[in-house]
Formats: structure tokens, C-alpha cells, sequence
């Protein structure tokens, strides 16, 4: 099992942070650098600067909202993110949400499955450099009736074939991204709830004639450093993603559709989402932060000492991860903080024969 690394949003205060922490991430081995985009920054412009601050670790968009480009300006974008990093790009997809996709670009969620698997499959003839001719529901190119002909791009990535993944949460999407992705990219991944996800991916591998064998399980997961196992120093830690918890579960999305409320009902915490999101949509922030249960917390981070973190390594890889993407501290953590997490992460992962 691998380790990534994610620095989330851009643009809050703590940039030159990030670019230290991508840093210590390179010298200490981690395989790639994620960066994501909601509606302030965007993820290309940030992994180009990392990439030119890095030299080994690969750098990877978690992700490039599909309604914020067409297709083939993200095949673009990819291709010269491969060249400009020496061949360190991964690409990472995903339809955003409704509120932001309607809201941001003025692009209506419907058929989120159908729209991201044309997409894709636009993307895959541009960055094959063929002659890209493509006539669905979402696009057509090129347009019929007019001076536009058949293109192909004329940068020529590093590789020949530029790893792509993306972030999906449903069931549907789940399958529709084994069966057309290279990787997942996952969030509120539990080990021991593992089936809850792989078992769609399973089936989409199925639909393409693939296994699970080389394809990238690949899920975000929030790490803090405990000074030790004792119940409370395990609350303690855990307490610096109440926040994220509560923000994703109550507010990332509206009460009628919220992706991340429902995976926390899959997982059987029905009550809790309820109680997070009424309290979260009342802006009451810290209602709806002291509701999230620790049980959750607990089983979709790593939190504790470094023999924790190992035992917690572990049950990633029996579960069947192959990148684990590590968010290093809380909110308001320092860069003291978060790089003791990825130092002890690595350490961990060396303890537990996983190096």
C-alpha cells in the first residue's frame, strides 16, 4: 500500500505551508500530491506550481470539476500538467454537486452517470492524440454543418497513458467508475465497511472483462498524531475533523440531496446524519459538530500513536486500498503538525511491514 498525500483547497491562509508539506511529502517517499477545486481555487494552476516545487512525487487533480471544462480542454490541461511535471500527472474527475455545478457554472445536474462517462470517453480519444469525433447526448464534435473539422492534440504527454480516476460516492457511480477509471477516489472510507463500496466497484471492473487487479483504491483519509491511545487523547484527536465531519454530512449539498449524508446512512448512522444536517442547515455549527458520533470519526481516519496508526494501516490494506491519501492535521493545525503526521505515517507504515 502507497501514500498520498492531500492538500485540499487552495487560497486559506496557509499556502506556503502547503508547499512545505507537498516537500516533506517528496523527500519522504509519498506517491502523489492531490489538490481539489470547489468555487475558489482552481486545482491546475496549484499542481503545476507543486510540480515545480517537487521532483519525484506524482500530482494529481482531486479534483477537476466536469462542468468546469469541456472535455477536451481537460484532456489539454492534462497533457500539459504530464509534460510540464516530467510525467507526474494523475488525473482525477468528478460532477461536483448540484449547488455548485447549477450555482458556480451554470451547468444543469442531470444525468450525472451518462454526462461523466461521455466525458471520459472524449477525453481517452484526446489524450490517445486521435482525432477526436464524437457524436452524444452532451457533445457533439465537431459541430455539424460548419467550418469545424476533426482535431487532435499536438502536445504529447510523457506517458501514453495518463492514469484517471474519480470520485464517486453512489452505488451507480461506484460501478459506472470500475468499469471506465483506472482509480477511485474515495472519502468516509471505513476498512470495515469496505464492501459498502467495493462491492459496486467490483461490479463495474466485471461490466469491463477486469478485476480489482491493478485498478487504484485510492480513498481521502484525515490523519492526526495522539500522545497516546488513552480514550480521551483518541477524543481529542478526533475532535480536529468534528468540523469536517459535520460540514460534509450537514452542509455539503441541500436536505434533499447531500451525497456525503448519504454514505454516513450507509454506514448505519441514520439518526446522527439527521440530527448533523438539521443542525448544520440551522447554522448551528457546533451542535452539529458535537453530534458527529466518534465512532465514525474513528473509523474513517487515523488518529492515535504510531503503533495505532499501523494496526489502522493495516485494516486499509486488508481492505483492499492501494494509495491511501492522507489529509495531515485538523482544522488550524500547524505545519509542525502536519508533518510530524506524514513522518509518523511513513514510520507506521514501516512498522506495520506495509513499506
Amino acid at each position: 500500500m502507497r501514500l498520498g498525500i492531500n492538500l485540499g483547497y487552495w487560497g486559506l491562509g496557509n499556502d506556503a505551508d502547503n508547499i512545505a508539506v507537498a516537500q516533506e511529502a517528496d523527500r519522504l517517499g509519498f506517491a502523489v500530491c492531490w489538490a481539489a477545486e470547489a468555487y475558489g481555487s482552481d486545482a491546475a494552476t496549484v499542481l503545476a506550481y507543486v510540480a515545480a516545487k517537487t521532483e519525484r512525487i506524482d500530482v494529481g487533480s482531486a479534483i477537476f470539476q466536469i462542468p468546469a471544462r469541456t472535455p477536451t480542454m481537460t484532456a489539454m490541461t492534462a497533457a500539459t500538467l504530464d509534460t510540464l511535471s516530467g510525467g507526474r500527472f494523475r488525473l482525477g474527475l468528478g460532477v461536483s454537486g448540484p449547488q455548485v455545478s447549477e450555482g458556480w457554472y451554470g451547468v444543469k445536474f442531470d444525468k450525472p452517470l451518462a454526462r461523466t462517462r461521455e466525458y471520459v470517453e472524449i477525453i481517452r480519444k484526446a489524450m490517445a492524440r486521435e482525432r477526436v469525433v464524437h457524436d452524444g447526448a452532451n457533445w457533439t464534435l465537431p459541430l455539424p454543418g460548419g467550418p469545424g473539422k476533426p482535431l487532435k492534440l499536438t502536445v504529447h504527454p510523457v506517458r501514453e497513458h495518463i492514469p484517471l480516476y474519480i470520485a464517486a460516492i453512489g452505488p451507480k457511480n461506484l460501478e459506472l467508475t470500475g468499469e471506465i477509471a483506472d482509480g477511485w477516489l474515495g472519502i468516509f472510507f471505513a476498512p470495515e465497511q469496505a464492501e459498502l463500496s467495493l462491492e459496486h466497484l467490483t461490479a463495474g471492473r466485471a461490466k469491463a472483462g477486469k478485476t480489482l487487479d491493478g485498478f487504484d483504491i485510492a480513498p481521502n483519509v484525515p490523519i492526526a498524531v495522539s500522545s497516546s491511545n488513552k480514550p480521551e487523547d483518541l477524543e481529542a484527536a478526533g475532535n480536529l475533523f468534528r468540523q469536517y465531519t459535520a460540514l460534509y454530512v450537514g452542509g455539503m449539498g441541500s436536505k434533499e440531496q447531500n451525497f456525503y449524508n448519504r454514505i454516513a446512512r450507509r454506514m448505519g448512522y441514520e439518526q446522527a446524519a439527521d440530527e448533523i444536517q438539521e443542525k448544520y442547515l440551522a447554522k448551528d455549527y457546533a451542535g452539529a459538530a458535537a453530534a458527529v458520533p466518534q465512532q465514525l470519526i474513528d473509523s474513517t481516519t487515523l488518529i492515535g500513536t504510531r503503533d495505532r496508526l499501523a494496526d489502522r494501516l493495516q485494516a486499509f490494506a486488508a481492505a483492499g486500498v492501494t494509495t491511501l491519501n492522507l489529509s495531515p492535521g485538523g482544522f488550524g493545525n500547524t505545519l509542525e503538525e502536519r508533518v510530524l503526521a506524514l513522518r509518523t505515517a511513513v514510520e507506521a507504515l514501516e512498522h506495520a511491514g506495509l513499506a
